[in-house]
């Protein structure tokens, strides 16, 4: 009988990769995690003072109480608990490991990473916050313009440009405003959208109204510049001078990752057929797990409801391998 290095390889140790070790590890399966960053890279990489939208029993995996100072908790309280988890479960986590390819066929894979792994089953769990929606304008690779928002201090006095309407917008504004930078939002939508939480929307709306916060709507960006932006604006073109640009316009999985290891992805929404029980893919023997299983809708899986997926796959590892 062949000997494996691990029952499963889970590519990605994010709260849904690690959900996924827990309820393996609780059927006896064992389980390596492998990550290009960190235990829960995403949320490492969010904004400094990011506060959840949710409350922390929605955040919860492996049945470990989740506690916070406030009614929600911030990105501080959750990597602390995510790393709990991962000490009381002993996960085992290969951190800073790029995988590079996933390869042979159900009940005998190796996956080819810094290191080497054999296993029986592949789990991906690669999340969707590594790619960012691109706005495709002139001058977008320049150094100033900033796809992942992180705290408001080194923008003070700039002149800077906030791209997009949704709820990382609107608190990347308001922020680097407060700090003192000079904020102007562009939006493609005639307002701030609709989903932005119920205690941002009104604040940002107000500071756009009194002119605190510049907004152009039905507006994109045409080009940037060193030290200008060129907006298209229904009235025609308008330079304005701008010094950062943050481009919140979302991001996207790495469908390209998943379609070179033979996952199958619809034409239009990219969103992979996988087993309504089990979320196995196409490819016998390897199962997805998170917001991957959306394809574009990201908007559709989020912790909450994907940390739920690593039980169900859990069980269906287990009925195979038995």
């Amino acid at each position: 009988m062949a000997s494996f290095d691990t029952d499963v390889v889970i590519v990605g140790a994010g709260p849904t990769g690690l959900a996924c070790g827990i309820e393996l590890g609780k059927r006896g399966i064992r389980a390596t995690l492998i990550d290009k960053g960190c235990v829960v890279n995403s949320l490492y990489h969010y904004p400094t003072n990011m506060v959840f939208f949710t409350t922390p029993e929605l955040l919860e995996i492996g049945d470990i109480p989740m506690t916070s100072l406030n009614e929600k908790p911030n990105r501080i309280e959750a990597l602390k608990y995510y790393r709990r988890v991962a000490d009381f479960y002993k996960l085992d986590i290969r951190q800073y490991q790029r995988v590079r390819s996933v390869e042979g066929s159900d009940g005998g894979f190796t996956t080819i990473a810094g290191d080497t792994f054999t296993s029986k089953k592949v789990i991906f769990a690669t999340g969707y916050y590594d790619i960012p929606n691109l706005l495709h304008v002139p001058g977008e690779n320049l150094p100033k313009v900033i796809h992942y928002y992180k705290e408001p201090h080194p923008y003070y006095g700039h002149d800077v440009l906030v791209v997009g309407a949704k709820n990382s917008a609107a608190i990347a504004a308001l922020e680097l405003w407060w700090t003192g930078a000079r904020v102007t939002m562009v939006c493609r939508g005639a307002e701030i959208h609709r989903h932005v939480k119920y205690w941002i929307k009104p604040n940002i709306e107000n500071r756009i109204k009194n002119g605190e916060i510049t907004g152009y709507f039905h507006t994109a960006v045409e080009e940037i510049r060193e030290k200008e932006v060129v907006l298209r604006m229904p009235s025609g073109l308008k330079t304005i001078p701008n010094d950062f640009v943050f481009a919140m316009t979302g991001y996207r999985p790495d469908f390209e990752f998943l379609a070179a290891h033979g996952v199958e992805l619809d034409p239009a929404t990219n969103k992979p057929p996988v087993d309504n029980e089990t979320y196995e893919s196409a490819r016998p023997g390897i199962y997805l797990a998170g917001v991957i299983v959306a394809g574009v809708h990201t908007n559709e899986i989020f912790i909450e409801n994907g940390r739920f997926h690593g039980k169900a796959i859990a069980a269906g590892i287990a009925a195979k391998l038995r």
